[in-house]
């Protein structure tokens, strides 16, 4: 598990940039497939993924099975292709926002805007779909884009100890540890039970993780 999943979304975590870069062949096919894309991404936002047929959302978006088939095999290969999507926009928007020349705190402000804007309107059936019951291929899938993000995000951080941004005496491999528990926590319906959504929690834990208990200056 990796910090990615407390300010990237998750998940989770950014439902609104589509980057389509997938080869189309018409214009007409080309919009096709955007209207499912688009189509299942707020059905599936709103209603979870397991709720939602394919039938579904090929009536919502107004096209055949025929040309759903045409680009996607099954549901779980459309839901890996928008992950995809967001997840490509996500660590673009974050290697652009570590990038520019202001301070780590600023960029965990930034990060925390990111957060709000990414789990907005973000459904418990949603939430209980993708993190907490997700089927063995879904949950296979997940665990190989946190390992293929999981090196950039340390290296920002740890570039960050060095300028003296984040606390010198704790350990990079602490961070690590302490995420996987946090992760933990996501699951555990007793802390579930305590907001009256998927934002607050993950909002609250990403606070926490940032700022411990202490009143920010």
């Amino acid at each position: 598990m990796s910090i990615r999943l407390l300010y990237i979304y998750t998940v989770i975590v950014y439902l609104y940039a589509l980057r389509m870069d997938r080869r189309i062949t018409t214009d007409a096919e080309n919009q096709k497939l955007i209207q499912i894309l688009e189509t299942s991404r707020e059905l599936f936002w709103k209603h979870g993924i397991k709720r939602i047929s394919i039938e579904e959302i090929c009536s919502e978006a107004g096209v055949s099975k025929m040309t759903f088939y045409k680009h996607f095999k099954n549901k779980n290969e459309l839901v890996k292709d928008i992950l995809n999507r967001i997840i490509g926009d996500g660590i673009e928007r974050y290697s652009n926002m570590m990038k520019q020349d202001i301070p780590f705190e600023e960029k965990v402000r930034q990060t925390l805007i990111m957060k709000m804007e990414g789990t907005d309107r973000m459904s418990q059936e949603f939430f209980n779909d993708y993190y907490l019951h997700a089927d063995p291929d879904m949950s296979a899938f997940i665990q190989e884009k946190i390992s293929d993000n999981l090196g950039m995000i340390m290296e920002d951080y740890i570039e960050a100890q060095k300028k003296g941004e984040i606390r010198k005496d704790i350990k990079p491999r602490f961070i690590l540890y302490f995420i996987n528990q946090i992760y933990e926590m996501i699951k555990d319906p007793q802390l579930e039970s305590l907001y009256s959504d998927p934002q607050e929690m993950i909002m609250e834990l990403t606070n926490f993780f940032f700022y411990g208990i202490m009143p920010r200056k």
